[in-house]
Parts: structure tokens; sequence; C-alpha cells
């Protein structure tokens, strides 16, 4: 709860109007309190000093994007004193039980939900089409520490700012070959938008098969970011030998329409 006292003119006549506010604004609890108490308690600086220093802590806590510092890989500073809004890190990210539309459950990466801002290869092609993507399929010559070792590469080399995305760098955040799972953030250069992108080794997904999962943590759009970035890392992938088709904005007609991508 954040406390939060409105006040007008304050006159022996008229009570405070004081309260507490729940942390996202959505119920108020009023507290009564007479001007005698107000009197005996307190005098009117010390009272309007406190509700003010309660309005201001609470908008400042709750609405001020706070300023912070980019990954190093980032293409400029020019930006750096812009206000950054990261976001927060989805809940629920990793590989674990899922469930389909018809309830049944599977191994997979997060749902991608109803945004054209994401794209998951274990979210089923039948029951979300606009959001599912092929996963990447590893050369056949190759094992499950060379593919690891070879995504390790890829992503590593990924240039920020690529078709004018990611210009604020990127970072490996999670790296677990043993376990078959990947994790970077990526980040927008002047706004600071992060998006969580994952790679994972599945059982029972397909043999030699990193599925693969990529989206903006705010806003609606995404205008055509996530499916750059895929796109660049599966041409990087298939120069090695993969099977990786990224992104086809053919079979996505709704999110290129709506990204305004055509």
């Amino acid at each position: 709860m954040v406390p939060l006292v409105g006040l007008r003119k304050i006159t022996p006549s008229l009570v405070i109007l004081a309260g507490w506010f729940s942390q996202d604004c959505s119920a108020w609890t009023p507290i009564k309190a007479s001007t005698t108490d107000i009197h005996h308690s307190s005098s009117r600086r010390e009272i309007l000093g406190v509700g003010i220093a309660s309005i201001m802590g609470f908008i400042t806590t709750t609405s001020t994007p706070q300023p912070v510092q980019a990954f190093d890989n980032k293409i400029s500073t020019k930006y750096d004193d812009r206000p950054k809004r990261r976001g927060s890190k989805p809940e629920n990210l990793g590989v674990m039980s899922r469930k389909d539309l018809v309830g049944e459950e599977y191994m997979g990466l997060k749902h991608c939900g109803a945004a054209p801002n994401c794209f998951c290869s274990t979210d089923s092609i039948e029951d979300d089409p606009e959001h599912s993507i092929p996963a990447w399929i590893w050369p056949q010559e190759s094992d499950k520490e060379s593919a690891f070792a070879q995504l390790s590469e890829v992503i590593s080399s990924y240039q920020p700012g690529q078709a004018n995305v990611d210009g604020g760098g990127f970072k490996i955040i999670t790296n677990d070959p043993k376990n078959g799972y990947m994790y970077i953030q990526f980040e927008s250069l002047k706004n600071g938008y992060i998006d969580d992108v994952e790679l994972a080794l599945i059982d029972g997904t397909g043999e030699r098969t990193i599925q693969v999962r990529s989206s903006s943590r705010l806003g609606y759009l995404d205008f055509g970011v996530n499916a750059k970035r895929l796109n660049y890392i599966a041409a990087k992938l298939r120069a090695k030998g993969w099977d990786a088709k990224g992104v086809d904005l053919n079979t996505h007609a709704n999110y290129a329409i709506q990204n305004e991508l055509v």
C-alpha cells in the first residue's frame, strides 16, 4: 500500500482528505481525520509537507522511467542521458510444461500471446500461426556440443544496429550447453526497450533441433525488430550448414502489415 494525502484548503472548518491508495491505484481506503486531530498532532506546514512528499514520492516511484546504462556493445553514446524503458523480465521464461489450446501439456518455451511482437517455435502452427516459426536444425555431422558452440559464436558476433535494430547492444545472460539452453537480452538504442531471446534443446521435439523464441517486453507492435533479428541470426547459421528458416513475411502477412513492413 502507498500512503497518499490529498490536501485542499486547510481551515478549521474543513477536514483533510486522507487515505491509502493500493499500489496500482485501483483501490482507495479513506481515513477520517477531524480538525481537532490536525491541531493536536501537527502544524499545517508539517501536514502540507507530508502530503506533498507522499504524492511526489508515489509519482516518482511508479511513473518516471529510470535512466540505465545500455550494454557495452551499444553502437552510440548519443542517447545515454535519455531515460530507458527496459521493462521487467517476463515470468516463466525457460523450458517448462505448457498447455495448448485444448489443454494438452507439452514441454516448451513461453507462449507469445496476442501481440504481433513475438515469435516462438514451440507455439503450435495449428494453434497460433501468427507467432509460430520453424525450429532450427543443426547439421548432420555436428553434435550437441558443437551445435551450441556455433550458436555461441553466431550470437557473440551479432552486429548491434544491423537493419537499424538492437543499437543498444546485447548480452548473453545464460549460456548452458550442458542443459541445452541459451538466453540473450537485446536492447534498442533510444528508449532502451529490451527483447528476450531464448534458444533451447527440448527432448521430444525433433533430432538436432533448437527451439527459438524472440519477444518484446513492452508495447504492442515491434516494427519488425524481432523478425529482423531472427532472420539475421538464421542467415549466419545457414552459412554454417544449419536448416534455419527465420521469419517469412509471406506466411506472417498480418505481422508484416501491422508492423508496417509492407
